[in-house]
């Protein structure tokens, strides 16, 4: 049976906002005897997932969550589970639970960037529906170890900007809707059965490969690591504080020495999310600040000293407009695309 034959083809596929809908439409292009195996990666999060029981009904293939040290089987469908990074090795799964990549466990760029390290040019990278741009760095180092790269038309998407990022920084090979995208990955694979199956190790590139084995284990390096394919950025990570180093130009991308990684687009949300916690903090210590002076000004009344309570009753106007002017700066807050 397929199943029993070595792995030598990957398909990878990324995907977040829609997903459930669009990995319906493309799994059930695939035939139970597809010569590779299949991983996604899909924005879950924490929270407990029913994810490959709501797929088995749409697909002939077998789905089920990724498990840690398991040998992956043609014709089989494997989904990272939640708070994981789904890692490929050759001929084995990793999952591991290190710091977040573009604010997302599981993230997509991490099974990309380890596929590539490890499969080369038998990877075939999938860029589906989604937000912002996870996946699209995980594309160019497909690209770069000599895979395919394969996106859904942004026009089909519910979410267009994660295959639209893909479009703009990476040599896309096949953009197509998803109800024709299955079948050209189909006849890619299939295409390639036959050919030379070589078990050589691919090249290591970088930065892709040094940015692999960190997410793997952070043991491995740090900041001194960081600064052999990177250098300081002068920005500081959002999610633990920690010195960023800009990775990579096109599109710009961050990585701190804890592990948490950016592109530049995700970079972006996450500061908004700072700033208008900041924002809110600020609001809050103000209206503290004018319910002691509520405390006050009724003490004032209460002895009669006018002067003092008219003094207090001006500061309490005055916060007043901070805390518009602060609400003003909320309401104005944007993300990109």
């Amino acid at each position: 049976m397929n199943q029993h034959k070595p792995v030598e083809q990957i398909i990878v596929i990324g995907v977040s906002s829609g997903g459930l809908a669009a990995l319906r439409v493309l799994l059930e292009q695939f035939p139970r005897d597809l010569p590779a195996a299949v991983f996604i990666t899909m924005h879950i999060g924490d929270q407990p997932s029913l994810l490959p029981s709501l797929l088995t009904h749409t697909s002939s293939l077998d789905i089920s969550f990724a498990a840690s040290g398991a040998r992956p089987a043609n014709g089989c469908v494997y989904i990272a589970p939640p708070d994981k990074h789904l890692l490929i090795k050759r001929d084995t799964m990793k999952l591991v639970r290190n710091a977040k990549e573009n604010h997302a466990r599981p993230a997509i760029d991490p099974m990309f960037r380890s596929a590539a390290t490890s499969y080369g040019d038998r990877t075939i990278g999938v860029l589906l529906t989604g937000e912002l741009d996870d996946g699209v760095v995980g594309l160019q180092a497909i690209k770069a170890y000599g895979g395919q790269v394969f996106v859904q038309d942004p026009d089909t998407a519910e979410a267009p900007s994660m295959p639209r990022n893909a479009l703009r920084h990476v040599q896309v090979d096949v953009c197509l809707p998803l109800n024709t995208l299955g079948t050209a990955l189909v006849e890619a694979v299939r295409q390639r059965a036959d050919g030379d199956h070589s078990a050589v190790q691919p090249p290591r590139i970088e930065p892709y490969a040094t940015e692999n084995e960190l997410t793997e284990s952070l043991s491995r390096g740090g900041a001194y690591v960081l600064d052999g394919i990177g250098k300081v950025a002068g920005i500081t990570c959002p999610e633990c504080g920690g010195a960023l180093w800009e990775v990579g130009d096109t599109p710009p991308r961050f990585r701190c020495h804890t592990g948490h990684a950016y592109t530049s687009r995700a970079l972006f949300h996450a500061q908004n999310a700072t700033v208008e916690e900041a924002l809110w903090v600020a609001i809050r210590a103000l209206h503290e600040k004018q319910l002691l002076l509520g405390r006050l000004m009724q003490s004032s009344k209460d002895h009669g000293r006018t002067s003092a309570l008219k003094e207090y009753e001006l500061t309490s106007e005055g916060l007043e407009n901070h805390k518009d002017t602060l609400r003003g700066l909320l309401t104005s807050l944007r993300s990109v695309e």
